[in-house]
């Protein structure tokens, strides 16, 4: 994992040199499932917005997944949140859409986790955000389809966090959802740290490295 490695003040400030230009940009921040993804957009979020209402937005690669019923078709239910469990070409349609400056509002998709499915149309982005915080495990991944995002983006971010600290808060996400023993050990050894592992050996190579242990 190259790139140089930043704290959170590091973030922010070249977050600030994006939002100086005037031009609509693109952070990504990628990184494995339990890396902290969110939290660390959100609070990336919360600080510029504080500084900058209105100026900043977060579009959450999660808003994507295939519906349920979908992956049941394709077979692929139990593994929801794998790489080729997301709808990439609608995705990169949403950026390309955001990057073109010529809809007053683009409305995203959220992904709702008490209910497990994605709500479209969720959320609105305004022309006015100068700056969009693009998070989500796959998109630096440098595979088909998903290197079709490699254009969309301005700054690029990976979090990098030990995988035994992975496994630590992803048994402690699923214990929260009241998953048993067994749901846990497949999330966990089938799903969820097979794919945090493709996301630190095949991801391109982020400009900036973020710490989250």
């Amino acid at each position: 994992m190259s790139g140089r490695v930043v704290d959170m003040d590091r973030l922010i400030a070249e977050a600030e040199m994006l939002l100086a230009s005037g031009e609509r940009k693109f952070l990504a921040m990628a990184g494995a499932p339990g890396s902290g993804k969110s939290t660390t957009a959100e609070s990336l979020f919360e600080q510029l917005a504080s500084r900058h209402p209105g100026k900043v937005a977060i579009l959450p690669m999660d808003g994507f997944h295939y519906d349920d019923a979908l992956l049941h078709e394709m077979g692929r239910r139990p593994w929801k949140g794998a790489p080729d469990t997301f709808d990439v070409g609608g995705l990169r349609s949403i950026l390309h859409r955001l990057a073109s400056g010529e809809e007053q509002n683009v409305a995203v998709p959220v992904f709702d986790r008490e209910l497990e499915i994605s709500r479209g149309s969720a959320r609105l982005i305004s022309d006015e955000a100068r700056l969009i915080i693009v998070e989500g495990n796959y998109i630096l991944l440098d595979e088909a389809p998903w290197d079709r995002l490699a254009d969309c983006f301005d700054l690029t971010v990976m979090i990098d966090v030990p995988e035994a600290e992975l496994r630590r808060r992803l048994r402690v996400r699923w214990e929260g959802y009241g998953l048993s023993e067994a749901e846990i050990d497949h999330k966990l050894d089938g799903n969820d740290l097979p794919n945090g592992r493709v996301v630190i050996q095949k991801s391109r190579p982020a400009e900036l490295v973020y710490r989250s242990i």
